[in-house]
């Protein structure tokens, strides 16, 4: 599922994903990657793309190979499925927010089952664009069932992008101004 915001000049498309759990047949979760790249292509490269959900992989927090898109501040060991999350995120050039901020582990992990702790909802952006987002975090106390947790993700639009100053105001050369005198 997709939606579309105009946000000032900007248009955001946001695309709410959940992939197959553990277990289920490989076609299964070969379709769901399928669809998420039709729906990756549709959006042009001119537009925000933020996508967000259950992923249901765990990228690990190793960037080996993955330098470009995982900032390396993820959650646990990488798996199989991490894999898939990692070489789709690389094939569309998107970041996964999550490891790119470093935190505390509350901050970190978004599923808890019993004695079991995982990061496996993620918030990918084009990573052309990843100056834009400023946080993505867990919201420990939040819950949206009893078991995940609300993955929080900040951005600001491009024309909020703080452009670099001249370290020196320029000088005036009043000596070669043209005009009355």
């Amino acid at each position: 599922m997709s939606i579309k915001l105009v946000i000032g000049d900007e248009v955001v498309t946001i695309v709410s994903a959940y992939a197959p759990q553990a277990g289920l047949d490989a076609s299964t979760r070969q379709e769901f990657w399928e669809n998420l790249e039709e729906v990756v292509q549709r959006v042009p490269r001119s537009e925000k793309l933020i996508i967000g959900g259950d992923l249901n992989g765990h990228v690990g927090s190793s960037r080996d190979g993955f330098e470009s898109i995982h900032g390396g501040f993820g959650y646990g060991e990488r798996n199989e499925a991490g894999n898939a999350i990692l070489d789709f995120a690389l094939a569309y050039d998107l970041g996964i927010m999550n490891t790119w901020f470093e935190k505390r582990e509350s901050h970190l992990v978004t599923y808890r089952s019993g004695g079991n702790a995982s990061q496996i909802d993620f918030f990918l952006v084009r990573i052309a664009l990843r100056q834009c987002y400023t946080n993505c975090k867990v919201i420990p106390g939040e819950s949206t069932s009893t078991q995940h947790r609300l993955v929080v993700l900040d951005f600001r639009g491009r024309s909020y992008i703080r452009k670099r100053r001249p370290l020196v105001e320029p000088r005036i050369k009043w000596w070669k101004l043209q005009g009355e005198q």
